[in-house]
């Protein structure tokens, strides 16, 4: 999998303070990307989930509904899963720093996307929380990239992703196994077609509204 590198991003992100500690009890998150099971699809696909981002103090954004981005409050629950990015990886444009005569910040990024999302319909098939925070990768130019998608960050955060602690994990996969265990007994070789189809057909919406029909999927 290709993804374009910004060539103009020759400003390096100012300010950098370091960082205080990821504190799971208090969900103070510095700079991450963070992850959180869904009720009910997640019990049948657990690679599927909700995302935010975090800003430098560590509170949590989310995409969470129509017009409305979550501040301090993640949508359905506690982090399980959380990716810390290095904000020694951040760029920006030189057309963004012109804006104020600056080169902006991490935070600067994640509020020019807030302001967006929040005049944004929400779609799970079409702007989602994975939308939102491809949104702010591409503002920050993470990694030198600006073409941050729903595929992407998924395989990132699955890839990539850190469990918080062992009741995470339990969390995030008794109940896919619970159901699971449960729907084979009952249903058999049914479960599987059923898992395989709904998996086919999640996937192949969005890999198509990423890679073959972009308009598809709002960044």
């Amino acid at each position: 999998m290709e993804f374009g590198v910004v060539t103009d991003c020759d400003q390096q992100m100012r300010g950098i303070a370091p960082l205080e500690p990821i504190d799971p009890r208090k969900a103070r998150f510095p700079c991450c990307i963070v992850w959180t099971p869904l009720p009910v699809i997640s019990w049948f696909l657990p690679f599927i989930g909700h995302v935010g981002i975090c800003r430098e103090d560590g509170v949590i954004l989310d995409f969470a509904g129509p017009h409305f981005v979550s501040v301090d409050h993640f949508t359905f629950g506690a982090v399980t899963r959380y990716i810390q990015l290095s904000r020694q990886k951040v760029f920006f444009t030189k057309n963004d720093a012109l804006e104020t005569d600056e080169i902006p910040t991490w935070d600067d990024a994640l509020r020019k996307s807030t302001q967006e999302f929040q005049h944004r319909s929400y779609s799970l098939f079409t702007c989602n929380c994975h939308c939102f925070v491809a949104n702010c990768l591409n503002r920050l130019s993470y990694d030198g990239k600006n073409d941050w998608n729903v595929v992407h960050l998924a395989t990132y955060i699955f890839l990539k992703g850190t469990w918080v602690n062992k009741r995470a994990v339990l969390k995030s996969l008794l109940p896919f196994g619970f159901v699971f265990g449960l729907g084979l007994l009952l249903l058999g070789t049914k479960l599987l077609i059923f898992l395989g189809a709904f998996a086919f057909a999640l996937v192949g919406w969005f890999l198509l509204g990423t890679y073959c029909f972009k308009s598809l999927i709002n960044l």
